[in-house]
C-alpha cells in the first residue's frame, strides 16, 4: 500500500515584494480580514499577517490560489495554521497547557 502523504509535494508559497510598496503572494487559501492596515491571509502554509499602511487588495483568485496588495508594506508576519506552536513553544507554555 502507497502512503498517499509520501508521495504528494509540499506546499509551495512564492512572496515578491516590490520596493514595500506591491506584494504577490501564491499559494492563498483565504483573506479572512483586511482594512487599511493590516491583511490577515490564510495560505497553504500559515495565517500570514501584513502589516502597512493603504493597503488595497488589487487581485484575489482564490482559484489560482493568488494576492496581490498594494499601499507601504511595513511588515510580515507568520503563525501557525491552527494557531498554536506546539514545536516553537516554551517551558513555561507547556508546563501551563
Amino acid at each position: 500500500m502507497i502512503d498517499d502523504k509520501k508521495l504528494s509535494k509540499p506546499p509551495v508559497q512564492n512572496i515578491l515584494l516590490e520596493n514595500r510598496e506591491k506584494l504577490s503572494i501564491s499559494g492563498v487559501l483565504d483573506v479572512e480580514s483586511f482594512d487599511e492596515e493590516s491583511v490577515i491571509v490564510d495560505t497553504e502554509i500559515g495565517t500570514l499577517i501584513i502589516k502597512g499602511e493603504d493597503l488595497h487588495i488589487n487581485k484575489l483568485s482564490i482559484d489560482s490560489s493568488e494576492l496581490s496588495i498594494e499601499g507601504y508594506i511595513i511588515g510580515l508576519h507568520y503563525s501557525d495554521k491552527d494557531g498554536s506552536r506546539s514545536k516553537g513553544m516554551g517551558f513555561w507554555a507547556k508546563m501551563f497547557r
